[in-house]
């Protein structure tokens, strides 16, 4: 029997970019970017004119995706996925220069259980085979021929067009 596919995003469903967006404008700004504000806008769209040229920058610098923080639960219930589904990770490290080795190392490093062959990346996602689609963007859903599960976060909070869900264990009490 062939196994269902699941592609899933990296960037705020795997690793919590928005922590490294927080903690980058606090040194640089000592301010803090709060999730309340980001409530249903990006990071540059909060922040003083000035200052929104730096937060557009962070994602091209060296290193912003080198160490991100894993997001709750993800390890968990994507290696119970993995032993029901082929699971394939789907991420746009081709929109920032600098963020493909830092994105596969920290594959490997927090999700050894997903083969290297099971890396996808891409830029458009309407071209993924798969079954499901796990993304906190739903513009990455336009053409996705399978089942979008839109994942909880500040920017997308807004979105009403898709099935959401609000972290790992409630993917698990769908897909498992």
């Amino acid at each position: 029997m062939t196994k269902k596919r699941i592609a899933v995003d990296m960037d705020e469903v795997m690793a919590d970019s928005i922590a490294r967006f927080q903690e980058w404008y606090g040194r640089d700004f000592q301010l803090e970017l709060t999730l309340e504000a980001l409530r249903g806008k990006k990071p540059h769209e909060i922040v003083a004119p000035e200052h929104q040229a730096a937060l557009r920058a962070y994602p091209n610098a060296e290193g912003f995706f080198r160490d991100l923080p894993v997001i709750k639960d993800s390890q968990r219930v994507l290696q119970a996925l993995a032993e029901r589904y082929e699971v394939f990770i789907a991420t746009a490290a081709m929109e920032f220069e600098n963020s493909f080795v830092d994105k596969y190392r920290w594959l490997q490093r927090h999700f050894p259980f997903i083969e290297w062959r099971n890396y996808v990346f891409c830029g458009d996602k309407s071209i993924l085979n798969a079954d499901y689609l796990i993304d906190d963007s739903a513009y990455n859903f336009d053409g996705f021929r399978g089942e979008g599960l839109l994942f909880d976060a500040p920017h997308n909070a807004n979105e009403t067009r898709y099935r959401r869900v609000h972290g790992w264990q409630e993917v698990a009490d769908i897909l498992l």
